[in-house]
């Protein structure tokens, strides 16, 4: 799914990695897919998808500090939404490894390791770029069906 399509509309915000703005950052992806016209089970999967992304920023991007979160959101034609959500924390050094469903880094915590997973689940298709050191981009993306048009 290449991004040469021709952007529609296309939306950019930052927040700083606090837990509290991870319902924020859903809200606002939500709210600007819906021009788009989803079905309320694609903006659910959206806004999960998207949860779980920022989560990632916030608990493994900036374990131990505060740090910038980015989101890019696109609305594609052939009704894509394509949502890019980038840190410049600490980075992944295994992507495939953290992509495993139920690995953990943090195995004495709460995490269930299903980050990744749970994003496969509910998008179309997704990428991870990231560097040690550097951060971690992820994007998401989900082409939506065809509306039926009333009459």
């Amino acid at each position: 799914m290449k991004t040469s399509k021709k952007v529609i509309n296309s939306l950019k915000l930052s927040f700083p990695s606090l837990s509290v703005n991870e319902s924020a950052a859903r809200a606002v992806v939500a709210a600007f897919s819906a021009q788009a016209d989803p079905t309320t089970t694609e903006l659910a999967d959206i806004k999960c998808a998207v949860s779980e992304a920022v989560t990632n920023c916030i608990v493994h991007g900036y374990p131990d500090s505060i740090g910038e979160i980015y989101i890019s959101v696109k609305i594609l034609e052939g009704r894509t939404v394509r949502i890019e959500i980038k840190d410049k924390g600490k980075g992944i050094e295994d992507i495939a490894l953290a992509r495993t469903p139920l690995y953990t880094t943090s195995p004495e915590t709460e995490r269930s390791g299903m980050g990744f997973t749970v994003m496969e689940s509910f998008m179309d298709k997704i990428t991870v770029r990231s560097r040690v050191g550097k951060g971690t981009t992820v994007v998401l993306f989900k082409t939506l069906k065809e509306r039926k048009k009333a009459e």
